[in-house]
């Protein structure tokens, strides 16, 4: 279903515009299309029927997104694999989902777990057909709109990764809030500069040529390749997380590229540090930031647009796109009112069905008809929402909840914090202590002293972070951007009865 109306669609009324670009290499959708044709027929002789899944390992690439469309086409389950998980985490993934094959990149870990069929497509070549209607035949492209399209697997900030069952529809509805945001146009320029398995990104394989747009990629993220990218494909579209923004702006030699084009820069995974707001504006005079907020299991479910990239609607991840119905609901289900704190929960054409092969995970996730997001905020008067935290990151004190976002919002206000988690620790007494990692900036000192005090003058005692270490590394990351906190504490909880992560 999702290849008619994103590729077929590019082929009937943009047959010529450019679908791809990079460097020297360029092709238009007419040329696109038929290589994926040739890719579908190709998998079809080598025995891949619809329902069948074909895991990818690989970075961002055209490789990526004619293997993605192919699948589409066929009816077949793509599985995107995380590229920064360990040989023994890809394993897994691949002992869940079962797939008949694997295409994978030779600079990537390589899994033991066998597959039926595997293609290392720096060292093997696939043997293709040579014209549209080769010798190898192919079917009509699927239109099942409740056939599962990908395996996205969540991160596992909170416990064993689990196979997200996307279906067409689903992405098919992303990419509708995805131009919500975007505001694509015919002949402009998406930069693949996230990574493609994240489900932030995936859909603007989609996206970008339903509506006439071309796609360029970053294989790796660095802050000079990125301005060497959009500076020479004149790119108009990209998706970050603010930890590369910051990045950003921290590039000695930024002001050499030229980044005008750049129009739009979506960004997620946490709220923009008010400090970058200024910073990102000095550097892309041009582009309208939209911070969007979703998951693996729901696409894109709001988005905070430029205009309100102020004050403390900054700390907003803004209002639902049409076709989302997002709440926020108390321990029993009932949805509360304006300021009040309770779990979001969500329900339209964009969520998942399940989880792969996991009924018991799949019954959880649902109540009353609603996803069950399991981050606790709450909903303004004016229909802004607000994230405090994951509901399995809530602290527990001496009786008294505390959101470890909201202690963490606090920290990072101070001048010399670069970043910084809080989370619980066990206590005899209180049965957790709220603890702290921070990341100072570069040439700069502080102390834990110094930080409780910081934390004193905007939060309750009892919120005020008893353990304080500072990092010489970064703060450890999923390859969505996310602060992967059960890395944090695990150590502390080891041998404990009951553990936080």
């Amino acid at each position: 279903m999702i290849y008619v109306h994103s590729m077929e669609r590019a082929l009937r009324y943009h047959p010529e515009q450019p679908a791809w670009c990079l460097g020297q290499s360029g092709m238009n959708f007419r040329e696109l299309h038929g290589q994926v044709r040739r890719l579908a027929a190709t998998l079809t002789h080598l025995g891949f029927e619809p329902g069948d899944r074909l895991a990818l390992l690989l970075p961002n690439g055209l490789d990526y997104i004619k293997f993605v469309y192919a699948c589409s086409w066929l009816g077949v389950i793509v599985v995107p694999i995380n590229i920064r998980l360990s040989a023994a985490e890809i394993n897994r993934v691949l002992e869940n989902a079962s797939p008949r094959g694997l295409v994978r990149h030779s600079s990537l870990p390589a899994p033991t777990a066998r597959v039926p069929w595997e293609l290392v497509v720096d060292q093997q070549t696939l043997n293709q057909p040579t014209v549209n209607q080769g010798e190898y035949t192919c079917p009509e492209p699927c239109y099942k709109p409740e056939a599962i399209l990908a395996l996205i697997y969540t991160s596992g900030t909170t416990g064993q990764p689990k196979g997200v069952m996307v279906t067409h529809a689903n992405i098919l509805a992303n990419v509708h809030h995805f131009n919500y945001w975007m505001r694509y146009r015919e002949g402009g320029v998406f930069l693949h500069a996230a990574p493609m398995f994240h489900i932030a990104d995936f859909p603007a394989m989609f996206a970008a040529p339903a509506f006439g747009a071309c796609q360029t990629v970053l294989p790796t993220f660095s802050p000079a390749g990125f301005c060497e990218t959009v500076s020479t494909e004149r790119v108009n579209y990209s998706v970050l997380v603010p930890t590369m923004i910051n990045l950003l702006t921290q590039l000695p030699e930024i002001k050499k590229f030229d980044l005008s084009s750049l129009g739009v820069l979506a960004y997620g995974g946490s709220p923009m540090a008010p400090e970058l707001v200024p910073k990102s504006r000095e550097i892309l005079p041009n582009a309208e930031l939209v911070q969007v907020y979703g998951l693996s299991e729901t696409g894109l479910l709001t988005g905070l647009q430029d205009k309100d990239h102020a004050g403390a609607r900054l700390l907003s991840c803004g209002r639902p796109c049409p076709g989302v119905d997002l709440r926020v609901t108390d321990d029993s289900g009932k949805q509360v009112g304006s300021g009040e704190h309770g779990e979001l929960v969500v329900r339209g054409a964009n969520i998942t069905a399940g989880y792969w092969n996991n009924r018991e995970e799949t019954a959880a996730a649902f109540r009353n008809g609603f996803f069950r997001t399991g981050d606790i905020g709450y909903q303004d008067a004016d229909g802004y929402f607000y994230i405090l935290d994951r509901l399995k990151d809530m602290i527990v004190t001496g009786g008294e909840n505390v959101y470890s976002g909201e202690v963490e919002a606090v920290i990072v206000t101070h001048p010399v914090v670069r970043e910084a988690a809080a989370f619980g620790i066990p206590d005899p007494k209180w049965g957790e202590l709220v603890a702290a990692c921070v990341v100072v900036k570069p040439g700069m000192n502080m102390t834990a002293d110094e930080l409780m005090g910081h934390c004193r003058k905007s939060l309750a005692s009892y919120k005020i972070p008893r353990r304080v270490e500072f990092l010489e590394t970064d703060l450890p990351k999923s390859g969505s951007g996310k602060v992967l906190k059960r890395l944090l504490r695990e150590r502390f909880w080891a041998g404990k009865e009951r553990a936080v992560s």
